[in-house]
C-alpha cells in the first residue's frame, strides 16, 4: 500500500508501531459507542493491520480507515470504514480521509462501485459519506450488535465511480 495525500489527511499504512495508538483511540467511548465490543481489540486491530490506513494529521495518528475488495469479476467493488479520534469530529477530516481512499480505490485499483455502511443513527458519519458522494442505498434491519446487546439497524450506502465528489 502507498502513502494517499488528502487536502488535510494523509493516510500511510498501519504498522505493527501504530497498534498502541489505534488502540487508544478504538477504546475511546465515542468509538465503541459505533465499533462496539470486541473480546480483544489488540487482537483485532493487528489482523485488520495490512488492510488499514493510519489517518495522520499534523504528525499525529487520528484514527484508522480500512478497505476490503471483493474480488469475484461478477461482484466485484470495495469497501471501507473509518474511525476517529472524538478530538478530530467535526472537522472534516473524516470526509477528507474517506474521498482520499475513494479517489484511491477508483483511479488505481479500478473499482467502480464502493460501499460503507454506518449504523442508521450515526448521522454524523452519513453526513460526511454523504459529501463525498456516498448515497442510502437501505436500511440493513437489526444488522450488527450494539454495546447494549441488541441489534442495531445499519445503512448501506454505495457511491459510483462518476459520482465522487
Amino acid at each position: 500500500m502507498s502513502i494517499l495525500r488528502g487536502a488535510r489527511v494523509t493516510l500511510r499504512p498501519a504498522m505493527a508501531d501504530d497498534v498502541d495508538a489505534l488502540l487508544a483511540i478504538r477504546t475511546t467511548p465515542e468509538v465503541r459507542r459505533w465499533w462496539g465490543d470486541e473480546e480483544d481489540y489488540r487482537a483485532s486491530i493487528v489482523e485488520e493491520l495490512p488492510q488499514t490506513y493510519a489517518i495522520v494529521v499534523d504528525g499525529e495518528i487520528a484514527g484508522a480507515i480500512q478497505w476490503y475488495e471483493e474480488g469475484d469479476p461478477q461482484y466485484r467493488h470495495a469497501g471501507m470504514d473509518i474511525y476517529l479520534h472524538a478530538d478530530r469530529a467535526g472537522q472534516g477530516l473524516g470526509t477528507d480521509a474517506v474521498r482520499t481512499l475513494a479517489r484511491h480505490l477508483i483511479d488505481e485499483r479500478g473499482h467502480h462501485r464502493l460501499v460503507i455502511d454506518p449504523a442508521a443513527d450515526n448521522a454524523a458519519a452519513i453526513r460526511a459519506y454523504e459529501k463525498v458522494g456516498f448515497r442510502p442505498v437501505g436500511v440493513m434491519r437489526r444488522y450488527e450488535r450494539g454495546q447494549d446487546g441488541t441489534f442495531h439497524d445499519g445503512l448501506l450506502m454505495d457511491l459510483l465511480a462518476d459520482e465522487l465528489t
